[in-house]
């Protein structure tokens, strides 16, 4: 229950986000989500803004990078043969949420 290695391991890491990037829309096959419950093993249940509860799978890109939690709003790709799983492309930090809310692609 050491640490994750020195301080050298600190230095390639970017501390903040980048600061502005451009909104991402949703595309077909995907969905606005926000998530309800973290269940461990890079998986989370989200509410889908189109009224269904997925299960949805951190991708390995995002893993350990980018920290997703509760009542987030985060981007799901849909499974085209699975109905109820999804995977989470991104996560909208709280001022692109607000964006969304305002474009109107997300209800409040």
């Amino acid at each position: 229950n050491k640490g994750k290695g020195g301080k050298n391991r600190k230095r390639g890491t970017n501390k903040n986000e980048p600061v502005k990037r451009e909104l991402v829309l949703k595309e077909e096959g995907q969905e606005y989500a926000q998530c309800l419950k973290m269940l461990g093993n890079g998986r989370i249940e989200a509410a889908c803004f189109d009224g269904v509860k997925r299960l949805a799978t951190i991708r390995g890109k995002m893993r350990k990078k980018v920290w997703v939690n509760v009542g987030d709003i985060i981007l799901l790709g849909l499974r085209d043969f699975q109905d109820g799983k999804a995977d989470v492309i991104l996560k909208y930090n709280p001022d692109e949420a607000r964006q969304l809310q305002k474009k109107g692609e997300i209800p409040e």
